[in-house]
């Protein structure tokens, strides 16, 4: 029997696994890079015996027990800016549809964490604290000197990277793909709700923090 185009899309499949795959996936990453790297630091080793160390291990437990909690909540806001997006344009994609899309996108994420546990265990062995930190590759951040740099800019200079824009890429795949509009409308909705959303979030951060 041949299977349909739509059928054999990475946009197609089913949801449940693909959460479990990324939430996993994300987990052993999490777990490598503190395990064998931040674990490592002298400033973790120093605080580890000391009251403050109590607190780094909650921390811990308390992001990896929280990685689905984040996940649901960061895919069902960015479906529904999507799926905003697709209705303002009159295409019959569902809310569904544009949660399972940004689901798929979340994977290109995972490639900077893999390549930041590669660079600390081979290239940079001996880190510290605030080096693992502020290490996003192909980042912003990358151009800047870390140490001289505004709290309140660390995060918004990692967040602007090339993977960010990978990730719109795939999304706008996504679009298209049960849109079936083509990529020319796909990159409109894409650019025209999901990025000011993404830019007005990163100014918010430098506002408030």
């Amino acid at each position: 029997m041949e299977i349909s185009a739509e059928e054999k899309s990475i946009f197609s499949t089913p949801k449940r696994q693909t959460f479990i795959l990324i939430c996993l996936a994300t987990l052993a990453v999490l777990f490598i890079k503190k395990s064998m790297i931040e674990d490592g630091t002298a400033a973790f080793e120093f605080l580890a015996d000391q009251p403050a160390g109590s607190f780094l291990h909650l921390r811990s437990a308390l992001q990896y027990i929280s990685i689905p909690l984040i996940y649901s909540w960061k895919f069902t806001t960015l479906g529904f800016v999507i799926w905003i997006g697709c209705f303002m344009f009159g295409y019959r994609v569902t809310f569904s549809q544009c949660w399972g899309i940004v689901l798929v996108a979340e994977f290109v994420f995972l490639v900077p964490e893999v390549i930041k546990v590669v660079w600390f265990l081979v290239f940079q062995s001996d880190p510290n604290y605030y080096d693992i930190q502020a290490f996003y590759p192909f980042s912003v951040m990358n151009l800047v000197d870390y140490q001289d740099l505004p709290t309140r800019y660390a995060y918004p200079f990692k967040a602007l990277n090339l993977f960010e824009l990978f990730y719109w890429y795939v999304v706008a795949l996504g679009i298209q793909h049960f849109a079936k509009r083509g990529m020319r409308p796909a990159w409109r909705i894409v650019l025209g709700f999901y990025v000011p959303i993404f830019l007005l979030w990163l100014l918010f951060y430098i506002i408030v923090y």
